[in-house]
């Protein structure tokens, strides 16, 4: 009968050294999980200020959906939002050092349609409603406040869209209605799905 002997490996000899590249690799898989899960699936979002009152408020928490953004851009198209829907988008006019890198806003109007405020009364103009209407009316999840500061009567640009705070009386939100202007999709980061916090609040949109 014949035996063979293995030598240990130098990581058998040094079981501290295996475990610390164990847990290494450990760190740098949660690291590529964290970015992939955050570029693909989800973002988490703290709301700051009160232009979206009062439908959220301030350090609220938000869970923003990234898979439909994901499929659009796999399919080399950009990703649309419903009408009425919340979403968070980067800031087209962020400058470096300021706060609102991103900002979270209701999606009012499309490419091509007129809107309007005008004594206090946003409406929408498109081909379904050639003499306009109020599109809050419709709106599945908050009120926005009324009226509507303001004065506006503008063509939404291709590839943009008009975004309006539900706080809309006064200076409350900086907005498509004043200096923010119309927000291309590509700067769309994804709908809002669930507020996680603060617990007795858990909303989903």
């Amino acid at each position: 009968m014949y035996t063979s002997h293995v030598e240990p490996t130098y990581l058998d000899r040094h079981p501290k050294v295996r475990d610390a590249l164990n847990f290494l690799v450990f760190v740098i898989l949660v690291i590529i999980g964290t970015v992939l899960i955050n570029t693909y699936i989800f973002r988490s979002f703290s709301v700051v200020g009160p232009s979206m009152e009062t439908t959220m408020y301030t350090s609220d928490r938000l869970i923003v959906n990234r898979i439909p953004v994901t499929i659009a851009n796999l399919q080399n198209e950009s990703y649309i939002p419903d009408r009425g829907q919340i979403v968070v988008f980067k800031n087209p006019r962020f400058v470096e050092g300021a706060r609102e890198e991103y900002i979270v806003k209701r999606v009012i109007a499309f490419p091509s349609e007129r809107v309007t405020v005008k004594d206090g009364v946003l409406s929408v103009y498109n081909d379904e409603h050639p003499d306009g209407y109020q599109p809050d009316e419709t709106f599945k999840h908050g009120t926005p406040s009324s009226p509507s500061s303001g004065d506006t009567d503008m063509v939404v640009p291709d590839g943009t869209l008009f975004v309006a705070g539900d706080h809309r009386e006064g200076q409350f939100s900086l907005d498509s209605r004043n200096q923010l202007g119309t927000i291309p999709y590509f700067d769309i980061i994804g709908p809002v799905s669930v507020r996680i916090w603060p617990l007795p609040k858990i909303t989903t949109f």
